[in-house]
């Protein structure tokens, strides 16, 4: 426990840089917890690192958001989560470099989560998974490899190749730079 808004900030960048270590809790000295009340603040701990576009909700010419995907130890893309909605700018972005999926995409057939834990369906259109993108993700992952919050969308990754892309069931780390 500290006041001293240093010393969290020190702790954000040291402590939750451990497995299983989302972030740092912030309340009132004398806050305690009140069930169904939000008076608590979680910071996550934040990181970059690279997935590939395997489906986008919207349309080619205007993505709302992208699924994303790695691949895992036979080769298979799996989904590791989707972005929050992206800007106007970034959407233009992404739009320059989408391509239709061809017949035989790994996701056909395939149903996405609206959000973790919830049974509404994403309205997705597949592309083809050659885009790599940067994303901010913070340290919550399940089923070894899916994040349980939406990403944020950094910037496309022309420089990388989906081989590049961190396989699936690593953590947030950068391995691509």
């Amino acid at each position: 426990m500290t006041t001293d808004l240093a010393r969290a900030r020190e702790w954000l960048e040291s402590w939750t840089d451990v497995s299983g270590v989302e972030g740092i809790l912030v309340k009132p000295l004398n806050g305690r917890y009140l069930p169904g009340y939000r008076g608590w603040t979680k910071i996550r701990r934040r990181d970059t690192t690279e997935a590939i576009v395997g489906a986008i909700t919207g349309t080619l010419t205007r993505p709302g958001l992208l699924v994303l995907g790695r691949h895992d130890h036979d080769g298979r893309l799996r989904a590791v989560g989707r972005t929050v909605p992206l800007r106007p700018d970034a959407a233009r972005q992404v739009a320059e470099h989408l391509t239709a999926a061809a017949p035989g995409h790994p996701w056909t057939g395939a149903k996405f989560s609206a959000t973790w834990g919830s049974r509404d369906v994403l309205d997705t259109t597949l592309v083809h998974p050659a885009l790599v993108a940067e994303i901010s993700a913070d340290r919550a992952i399940d089923r070894g490899g899916v994040y349980r919050h939406p990403l944020w969308f950094q910037r496309l990754r022309l420089d990388v190749t989906t081989e590049d892309v961190p396989p699936f069931g690593s953590g947030p780390v950068s391995a691509a730079g």
